[in-house]
């Protein structure tokens, strides 16, 4: 058996790591072409020790000459996002782990060489969606899910066909806010936004779970990956995270991925696509699990979760506009110039400065003719708008 091929784009981090361990799990079937990181040049050159793939990217390009110092002889180094994303070109499989916005380079390099797509960056897709559906339609091109909730959903849509699926269940863990009131969580500190109950995560994916902001930009991301319209993708908040989301289908069957909450399972999913991995991370002890249970989430205190359907609906360049607002006030609240609560208020107020289009540009076959310029510019506008009202909030504190 050949091994496959990967590139780690953002190798140094939570997902990139957990990718190395599913690969170091299976040696048989993989090896590591390509290892690139935005700064952490001493973990990415022992990952280039461990590894010895012929090149690797650093996003910072100052940090090269040193990084170049520390690789073994024979690594090419490149850099700057252009070297990230041409890794992404390098291998039959691309992981990208990037965190952010940043991250849409690589997922639009490897579509366009129509390579397989293990997706960790959900933002890309979601502010990306215009120009990236094009790429979608590169031959060879696929994109397969890491995210557990849409790894899970990917999983059970094997089991039915498109016309007979009725809805999507996304579920939530809650975050670490679960069952607060607003009036409880206006003085929160960081510190508790990031101290997730499940999940060990980023800083900024922690807090937008504490937010629901993480929920409601996976609803925008399933919309874009499966093509189900938003009225039919729901969100329950199931505080186990054992059920990773359910489809339902149209004579009521609903279908449900359950495992123990390990990002190594769905990243090997992706990896091994469409077989399975013969490692069973996330096996779940049946004799210890007693419960599982479900609730509404309370919309009156988690407004993110209502933006990115809002943001969703109006379409076009608006979940551009989202996700940009978003990552400004997480900054914002991470840096402590801002509230919890006000995280929700600085995108309320970036989305309500956007300007609505005439008409989202489409070609004759319902195509978007949205360039990745037109999407920076939307990113960079918002986050001008955001950094704003950002700005007037510190002001009137």
């Amino acid at each position: 058996m050949t091994p496959t091929t990967v590139s780690l784009i953002g190798s140094t981090g939570s997902i990139g790591t957990q990718a190395i361990e599913v690969i170091e799990s299976c040696p048989e079937r993989f090896t590591v072409a390509a290892l690139g990181a935005q700064r952490s040049i001493e973990a990415l050159a022992d990952q280039a020790r461990r590894f010895r793939p012929p090149v690797v990217a650093i996003g910072d390009a100052s940090l090269a000459s040193e990084l170049a110092r520390l690789l073994p002889s024979g690594v090419e180094v490149v850099t700057g996002s252009d070297g990230l994303a041409h890794l992404a070109t390098l291998a039959d499989v691309a992981v990208n782990g990037v965190v952010g916005f940043a991250g849409l380079t690589v997922t639009l390099a490897a579509l366009e060489a129509g390579r397989r797509l293990c997706l960790a960056n959900k933002e890309s897709i979601i502010a990306g969606a215009p120009v990236v559906q094009r790429a979608r339609s590169t031959p060879g091109a696929e994109i397969i899910p890491v995210d557990s909730e849409h790894c899970a959903i990917h999983q059970c849509l094997r089991s039915g066909s498109a016309p007979e699926v009725a809805r999507l269940l996304l579920t939530a863990s809650g975050g670490p806010f679960r069952g607060r009131t607003r009036d409880e969580l206006a003085s929160v500190e960081v510190a508790e936004a990031l101290a997730h109950p499940t999940w060990s995560m980023g800083p900024k994916i922690t807090v937008d779970s504490s937010t629901l902001m993480n929920k409601g930009l996976e609803v925008i991301e399933a919309h874009e990956l499966f093509g189900i319209p938003f009225d039919a993708i729901d969100v329950v908040v199931h505080p186990q995270s054992i059920v990773h989301s359910m489809v339902e289908f149209t004579d009521g069957a609903v279908v449900a991925q359950l495992s123990m909450p390990d990002m190594r399972l769905p990243i090997g999913y992706a990896l091994m696509y469409p077989d399975r991995l013969p490692v069973p991370f996330g096996a779940i002890d049946w004799k210890e699990l007693t419960r599982l249970d479900f609730e509404e989430p309370d919309r009156s205190v988690f407004t993110c979760l209502d933006l990115a359907y809002r943001a969703g609906r109006e379409g076009d360049l608006a979940p551009a506009w989202l996700n940009a607002a978003n990552e400004v006030a997480v900054a914002a609240f991470l840096d402590g110039r801002i509230g919890w609560c006000a995280i929700g208020d600085v995108v309320t107020g970036t989305l309500d400065s956007y300007e609505v289009s005439t008409g989202p540009p489409v070609d004759a076959d319902g195509m978007s003719n949205r360039s990745v310029e037109d999407v920076l510019e939307a990113d960079a506008s918002a986050r001008r708008a955001a950094e704003r009202v950002v700005a007037d909030r510190v002001l009137a504190a």
